[in-house]
């Protein structure tokens, strides 16, 4: 059976959560809301936009309250993932990954016209033709930012005169307007330390102004500076460089993120929205029983999952194959029996949840809503 046959019927009942199938995607929704809200006072009190990255919660749902809240619009990973949200009625699209495919090219121009103030991010000069090719067949225009590497070597142009060649391009071409650059430290979202991150990010910016000064002294200023992470957002808001972020697991938190020190303080400014709740499937070990969610249920990029309530938060997990996980303490098995409920804190959310079809929302401990997984699988 699919989830709305499983579950539909329990919206609304009280205490229903408890009678959901599991392994299964619950978020708190008063959790989601106030991260909402949050980020978007952080970035309205610096002036800055919000353009929250869609790749965390592939959701038109959240997507629609993050644009109530404040947002410019949503950044997409892939065009598949902004094709979902546009049909979703969500404008101001950013598709952060270069759209390079041939096939993908021309999908790119047909969304151009029916998808108000899209944007795509470019790195490369031969690609200004391809597009130029694409669009004139739709007769649509086109808004771009330069993607700038901020030393991962995964997509960006590789320097400041790279940036300037690339724009150079781009101005002879009538249907492609630049409009400014993007800038994702990837690798510095996750350094725990925030002394440490913050360094970091200071030298990585500074990079990124010599970049942004080129582009000024050829008469190519931006107009936006996009990028930041969830990680970062504190520290960049602090520096100034950026016109709008591009936070995106803001609004779950998974462990990756509860490790880092994301403010300079003791407790993180977030909450923790999202959740995979298992139940044990068997107890027959004094120290160590076995929970319905393994591989399939759980990213495995991110470490290990932790126990959020159910059994002790210092409980060890253990994956144990596709479909089963360990969970291991002191007499654990004593207390757990078979069908006992657990919830877990997932290690990576992006991954996570694209293994499911459907948030189940809670408030409290009652489903309010089933909301899709929208653009789940929309990796082109």
């Amino acid at each position: 059976m699919d989830d709305r046959t499983l579950h539909e019927h329990l919206i609304g009942q009280q205490g229903s959560r408890a009678a959901l199938n599991t392994p299964v995607l619950v978020l708190d929704i008063e959790a989601l809301d106030r991260n909402i809200a949050y980020m978007a006072a952080r970035a309205a009190e610096r002036g800055v936009a919000l353009r929250p990255h869609a790749k965390t919660h592939k959701s038109v749902d959240i997507a629609r309250r993050q644009i109530e809240a404040g947002a410019v619009g949503l950044c997409c990973a892939k065009i598949g993932e902004a094709e979902v949200l546009a049909d979703g009625g969500i404008a101001g699209l950013l598709i952060t990954s270069p759209v390079t495919a041939p096939a993908a090219v021309a999908r790119l121009a047909t969304l151009a016209k029916r998808s108000p103030g899209l944007i795509a991010a470019i790195d490369n000069p031969r690609m200004v033709a391809r597009l130029q090719a694409a669009l004139a067949a739709e007769g649509a225009m086109l808004d771009v930012v330069i993607d700038i590497d901020p030393g991962i070597r995964r997509t960006g142009v590789a320097s400041p005169e790279d940036a300037v060649a690339l724009a150079e391009a781009i101005a002879g071409v009538a249907s492609i307007t630049l409009r400014g650059v993007q800038y994702y430290c990837g690798l510095q979202q996750h350094i725990e330390n925030y002394a440490a991150r913050r360094a970091a990010i200071i030298e990585r910016t500074d990079y990124l102004r010599s970049v942004i000064a080129a582009l000024t002294d050829k008469g190519y200023q931006p107009e936006i500076v996009t990028g930041s992470g969830t990680g970062t957002h504190h520290i960049d808001l602090e520096l100034g460089v950026f016109t709008e972020l591009q936070a995106g697991s803001y609004v779950f938190m998974d462990k990756q993120y509860l490790d880092c020190d994301l403010a300079d303080g003791p407790a993180s400014p977030f909450e923790t929205s999202l959740a995979v709740d298992a139940r044990v499937a068997s107890a027959n070990h004094s120290a160590l029983v076995t929970i319905d969610a393994g591989f399939k249920s759980l990213s495995t990029d991110g470490g290990v999952a932790q126990v959020q309530r159910g059994a002790a938060p210092d409980t060890m997990f253990m994956f144990m194959g596709d479909e089963h996980a360990a969970l291991i303490a002191p007499d654990i098995g004593l207390r757990l029996g078979p069908g006992d409920p657990v919830s877990l804190t997932v290690p990576h959310c992006d991954p996570t949840v694209n293994l499911y079809d459907f948030y189940h929302v809670v408030k409290g401990d009652t489903l309010v809503a089933m909301w899709p997984v929208s653009a789940r699988g929309r990796a082109r």
